[in-house]
């Protein structure tokens, strides 16, 4: 990490519209190659997204060339190391793959989440979820089948999880995936449910039970979307309508063995892994369109004028901000502070002392997008209940979109309580002892 010096001050100047260290205050955490991710991502997502996104989330997705054009920037899949990807597609901003950490992560999501609706699944798939257990769990003949074609669209992937029967219950999966005699392929029956990025994914990462009830008995398959016997249909949600959120129906679909990711049996623990780093991403996402609403709501209550001086000028106006600004800014030294932990750590994102900070970041990111949405929408009164690209357009969006945030990637309650446990059980682990 780089040592801590001023910066100019980017973006949006407005109070809390951005990260600390984007106003210039010094940070520890950031060095050159971070301004440069988040500068360039912030010009593209300006110039090739955000004029656009709502326009996009009422159409149900981006235009294709938009999503070639994202595939092709080096921004999407960053994650994909250097051998998949084609060799003159540089990593993000021109950064080396292999250079970046958890904090260009966290750059790079707080950019991209300033768009609203659903519009970042619809340019690159749900493939951000879809492919980590191939990347971190695939074999090398799996990898060379199947990560290149992300960059021109011959393959895309969804995470095929959540069952009309349970979401977060990973361990309670119903989908079946019975192994033929000769070994050669599995024939899998069941349903999935708001399978995010569905209607244009090539594949399907999908939790399937191969042996009993319990965590023992879950394997991972891959399952091409085109296989005979899965359908799909889009489910009519209140937002996120980009997203693409689909339900998938699985009636006797034969999918190859060599399509399984890990050891039979042995997939909760790669399904689990790869939840926290989807709740990470989700937590910073939730930090970014709090400050979204916070902001546009700020500029507001200054231009707004109520019987004869401007909104903002009513104290309990301010102490909207005030309470947002605390929020938003102690959550971000949160997210902060759990990378740095991720980055110092030889497990990663695999290391069980971030796992329950990172599920009540995940947590805490909801309640004050939450909140935020709510107060913003108090300011901009009708504004904010307004569709479309005026004063409140973006903060009426969020208030369709944020159920998706505050639930997917497991709820918190069920999140809350896997916190407690997991924090307890580390707690013993250290001598604690009641």
């Amino acid at each position: 990490m780089s040592s801590a010096k001023q910066e100019k001050p980017f973006g949006s100047l407005a109070p809390w519209s951005e990260p600390a260290w984007c106003h210039g205050i010094p940070s520890p955490y950031y060095n050159a190659s971070h301004k440069k991710l988040r500068d360039a991502l912030r010009a593209y997502v300006d110039e090739h997204i955000l004029p656009s996104s709502l326009d996009w989330e009422a159409a149900g997705s981006a235009p294709r060339e938009e999503a070639l054009r994202w595939a092709k920037s080096g921004y999407a899949f960053a994650d994909v190391p250097p051998e998949y990807r084609p060799k003159d597609l540089p990593g993000p901003a021109g950064i080396p793959v292999p250079d970046l950490d958890v904090f260009h992560l966290l750059v790079s999501t707080d950019e991209t989440s300033r768009v609203e609706g659903g519009v970042t699944t619809s340019l690159s798939g749900a493939s951000v979820i879809g492919i980590p257990p191939i990347i971190h769990h695939g074999t090398e003949e799996q990898k060379r089948q199947w990560l290149p074609g992300l960059f021109d669209w011959s393959t895309s992937f969804c995470l095929g999880i959540t069952e009309p029967s349970g979401g977060s219950d990973v361990a309670n999966i119903q989908t079946t995936a019975v192994k033929s005699r000769d070994g050669s392929h599995y024939l899998v029956n069941g349903y999935k449910k708001w399978i995010t990025g569905a209607p244009w994914a090539t594949h399907m990462t999908t939790a399937v039970r191969t042996g009993d009830k319990g965590m023992s008995g879950i394997s991972v398959l891959v399952i091409p979307m085109d296989s005979p016997g899965l359908t799909h249909r889009r489910i009519p949600n209140s937002g996120q309508n980009a997203g693409g959120a689909s339900l998938v129906e699985l009636d006797d679909v034969r999918v190859p063995a060599s399509h399984r990711i890990g050891p039979e049996g042995q997939g909760f623990p790669i399904i689990m892994t790869n939840f926290n780093r989807e709740r990470y991403i989700m937590a910073v996402g939730c930090n970014r369109k709090a400050r979204t609403c916070l902001s546009i709501a700020f500029e507001y209550a200054h231009r707004r004028e109520t019987f004869g001086k401007p909104l903002i000028s009513n104290q309990i106006i301010a102490a909207k901000f005030a309470t947002l600004a605390r929020y938003v800014e102690s959550h971000w030294a949160w997210l902060e502070a759990i990378a740095y932990a991720i980055h110092q750590s030889p497990k990663g994102w695999q290391d069980p002392d971030v796992a329950g900070r990172i599920a009540l970041a995940k947590v805490q990111g909801g309640r004050i997008q939450e909140m935020a949405n709510r107060e913003a929408q108090q300011v901009l009164g009708g504004a904010g209940y307004q569709r479309g690209n005026g004063a409140g357009g973006v903060v009426e969006q969020q208030s369709r979109d944020l159920r998706m945030m505050v639930v997917g990637g497991g709820s918190e309650e069920i999140i809350s309580d896997l916190a407690v446990r997991q924090e307890t059980l580390l707690a013993r682990r250290r001598g604690w002892r009641l």
